[in-house]
């Protein structure tokens, strides 16, 4: 097992990392900003090292810093958690040439999956569904760019190869506006991401988005931990998750599970990562691989027992998967909602001295985060402070449990998001279940 770990993140996933290792006897090193030194697992690491100012390019996004400090305090491995570096594969190659373990996948797989020309080349190669589209980058040809729409079907929509977060996409309706959306995709490609290649797919107008949360081992063992709704969004940020996902069969599962997991052997995965899929009209397709712990892990974990953190530090210390797919069952509901220091009216984020809190409890109750009363919520990250999980036999449960626990959450001095989830737990679709990505969004009337 290994011996020191770097925490190389900040808020709940480095508390929920603290955890994981002291239960597996890891020490760690908690690595933080000068506006971060009262975070809870910086006050419970074994050792911290301040890494820079409360900007993230000269704290959490420095990787010499990083490294320096992995250096100093003779860590053996470094986990990037969710955000930051988790996904860059400088990072990881830096890391590793650097002599330590890099808590995920290597970094070629990383670089092959974040560019997603290259990611849905893979993923055709290994029988993953994807979107029908142009099967490359796209170039200035203009005749070829309109017979690859005509060929997919307006509406369609052009993508940064390099994008994410909702950057880097335009949905395309008519040959007129073709050209055009190319041009300004690709501008905001190379403004954003620093690289120019877009892509064509088919646009689906209603669809849900459905993830598969895979493990392997690097070995070539590879399993799946079922699927999550994620579809409750707002500006194509998620609000809402839940596990497993509702009207998704069990034949449904083992299809898609099986070929994901294939994909993971065929390029050599390693590590935790998720498959995320948009579904319509049950079909599955393909939108790109996320190769790092998801913030939503914790509703897998609760309806199939699996401490996800704890393996991904086993797979690192060069351990075989401690399970096989015939020990994954998936057993009850779970939901996460996100609650994040916002004005719930204006969406926008709200920082501050939490004056008074009381977390929520009772049975089926899971709240993960670094706050506590006399904690201030710095203005300089994301806005979500905690990640509220409820867990029943079933979802009418879960949902009812969910609801208690929102009432029952004290976050005073602060404005928080915590009536909008209120707002959701109640509204009829979503109890109904099976609401696409863009309900939420049409509710607030933001469409």
């Amino acid at each position: 097992m290994l011996d020191k770990l770097v925490i190389a993140n900040r808020g709940e996933i480095a508390l929920r990392i603290l955890r994981a290792c002291k239960e597996l006897g890891i020490k760690t090193v908690a690595i933080h900003s000068t506006a971060d030194r009262d975070l809870k697992h910086v006050l419970l690491a074994d050792e911290t090292v301040c890494i820079g100012s409360a900007k993230s390019s000269e704290s959490y996004l420095n990787i010499p810093r990083i490294i320096s400090a992995a250096e100093i305090t003779g860590a053996v491995a470094i986990h990037p958690g969710y955000g930051f570096l988790s996904e860059n594969a400088d990072f990881a190659e830096q890391v590793e040439r650097s002599g330590f373990i890099f808590v995920g996948p290597k970094a070629e797989t990383i670089r092959m999956m974040g560019d997603k020309v290259s990611a849905i080349t893979a993923m055709k190669k290994a029988g993953v569904p994807c979107v029908p589209g142009s099967d490359g980058p796209l170039n200035d040809d203009e005749a070829k760019n309109k017979s690859f729409a005509k060929r997919i079907g307006f509406p369609v929509i052009i993508k940064a190869s390099g994008g994410g977060g909702g950057r880097g996409m335009r949905v395309v309706r008519s040959e007129a506006e073709l050209a055009e959306a190319i041009a300004m995709t690709r501008a905001e490609a190379k403004s954003f991401f620093n690289n120019d290649v877009v892509y064509m797919e088919k646009y689906l107008e209603n669809p849900r988005h459905i993830e598969v949360q895979i493990m392997a081992d690097g070995q070539g063992n590879a399993i799946h931990l079922g699927e999550r709704d994620c579809s409750m969004q707002r500006r194509h940020q998620k609000v809402v998750e839940e596990a497993p996902a509702p009207g998704i069969t069990e034949e449904m599962r083992k299809f898609i599970g099986e070929r994901c997991t294939r994909a993971c052997i065929e390029i050599g995965y390693r590590g935790a990562g998720t498959f995320e899929f948009l579904y319509e009209n049950g079909e599955f397709y393909f939108i790109e691989m996320n190769t790092r712990i998801q913030v939503e892990h914790p509703v897998t974990e609760m309806v199939t027992g699996v401490d996800l953190i704890k393996e991904q530090l086993r797979v690192a210390a060069g351990q075989p998967l401690s399970f096989s797919q015939s020990d994954i069952q998936i057993r009850g509901h779970a939901i996460e909602c996100r609650i994040n220091a916002e004005d719930p009216e204006r969406f926008l984020p709200c920082p501050g001295k939490i004056t008074r809190f009381h977390a929520p409890g009772g049975m089926g109750i899971r709240w993960e985060s670094h706050i506590y009363s006399g904690y201030t919520v710095p203005p300089h990250y994301d806005s979500m402070i905690g990640k509220l999980i409820s867990y029943g036999e079933n979802r009418d449960v879960a949902i009812s449990r969910m609801r208690n626990a929102l009432g029952e959450s004290i976050i005073d001095g602060i404005k928080t998001n915590i009536p909008l989830q209120q707002e959701i737990m109640a509204d009829e679709n979503f109890q109904h279940g099976g609401a696409n990505i863009h309900y939420l969004e049409k509710k607030l009337g933001l469409q």
